[in-house]
């Protein structure tokens, strides 16, 4: 397919008037026996999103143990353009989280379904002090053997593990799991040095910055100022106008740069419901209103927007740039979870994932993996 009349976003972060071409689910370059031609109407086209930390969506939940949850967030997903997704768990007892990695190696997408590309495990070895939404009774210390059982139960599938580095055993475990599995510092109490020594045993990631952990001080830079210092180390960061201030969300992108902010959802499965109304997440009862869930104490329990939502937010309302925003949505994550050679890019040889947008970044069409999901022109 040679697909025409586009304003596609480049590697080197601009827009461009050029033309993409697909052979079968496939990005190519220019071939000349094309027989159909899609005429894009002038909109912009951008790869399908990349959202590596989501929980749940559309009434589903990744730690529901039913692979049926699986397939309906995955639809709804790629229905609002993330076209490729890392399901996160949450610290619950061992067999739920055992459970969902073995879902996670059987699982096989449909047609209209969002690529996996691997598991977060958010947990469970956490630190009290900054639970967050996660439900403390089921906290562990950090156990090499449990996470041998997971990556063993989800074949090899398990790309995240985010851990408190100032657990006792935390740092061993890091380099244990150096080159096998991304480590991310999450929901953690700790001080700079605690996390400038969980980077050297191998950690080179943030979960959901500023969210869960200690601020970034003057004199206690903490995980934040360790991970600024770190050329290696990728931020995730929440843009939907909730877990993190207008401000902070600027400031994020000057202290880390737009080549290390990873945009994320952490959505719950309110996300694309009716709010105004009390789900769960993690076991917990979640009180939605409006953008905000929050637990019944108020903690922020995750988010009701998608990461196409997220992407929006941070250029209109927050005002960052619409190249570094979509490239934070799309290649960075890409680049961090270590796909981005298949997606994240409209790069010759990635997958054909497309979102066609218009100037009012309305989400006109979805095309995945080389067939049009939708289209709105």
């Amino acid at each position: 397919m040679k697909i025409t009349n586009i304003k596609q976003f480049k590697p080197n972060r601009e827009f461009k008037r050029e033309d993409l071409h697909t052979l079968g689910e496939f990005l190519v370059g220019a071939h000349f026996d094309e027989e159909e031609v899609l005429d894009g109407q002038g909109l912009y086209v951008i790869p399908g999103l990349v959202d590596i930390h989501l929980h749940a969506a559309y009434g589903a939940d990744f730690m529901d143990g039913d692979e049926k949850s699986w397939h309906k967030i995955a639809r709804f997903e790629a229905e609002h353009g993330i076209t490729s997704l890392c399901p996160t768990t949450m610290t619950m007892t061992e067999d739920e989280i055992l459970k969902a990695c073995s879902i996670m190696n059987s699982y096989k997408p449909s047609d209209n379904e969002a690529f996996l590309h691997g598991l977060y495990l958010e947990g469970p070895f956490i630190s009290p002090n900054k639970t967050g939404a996660q439900n403390s009774e089921f906290i562990k210390k950090p156990n090499l053997e449990f996470v041998n059982k997971a990556i063993e139960a989800s074949n090899n599938q398990v790309k995240f593990l985010g851990i408190a580095p100032e657990l006792d055993g935390a740092i061993e475990l890091i380099s244990a799991l150096r080159n096998k599995v991304i480590c991310s510092i999450a929901h953690t109490a700790c001080s700079y040095e605690t996390a400038m020594k969980a980077i050297a045993a191998g950690v080179n990631h943030l979960t959901h910055l500023f969210n869960a952990m200690p601020p970034f001080l003057h004199r206690a830079p903490g995980p934040i100022g360790a991970a600024v210092e770190t050329e290696s180390c990728f931020c995730e960061l929440i843009s939907d106008g909730v877990h993190v201030h207008p401000s902070a969300v600027k400031a994020a992108f000057k202290l880390f740069g737009k080549d290390k902010i990873v945009l994320i959802s952490d959505s719950m499965m309110a996300t694309g419901l009716d709010t105004d109304k009390s789900y769960t997440l993690g076991g917990q009862e979640v009180f939605v209103s409006g953008k905000k869930a929050t637990l019944k104490d108020g903690t922020i329990a995750g988010s009701v927007s998608t990461l196409f939502d997220c992407l929006k937010t941070a250029i209109t309302q927050i005002g960052i740039p619409i190249e570094e925003a979509v490239a934070c949505a799309t290649y960075t994550p890409a680049l961090c979870a270590g796909i981005s050679d298949k997606v994240g890019s409209l790069n010759s040889g990635c997958y054909a994932n497309l979102l066609f947008i218009d100037k009012n970044l309305e989400l006109q069409g979805v095309m995945l993996r080389g067939k049009m999901l939708w289209q709105n022109f």
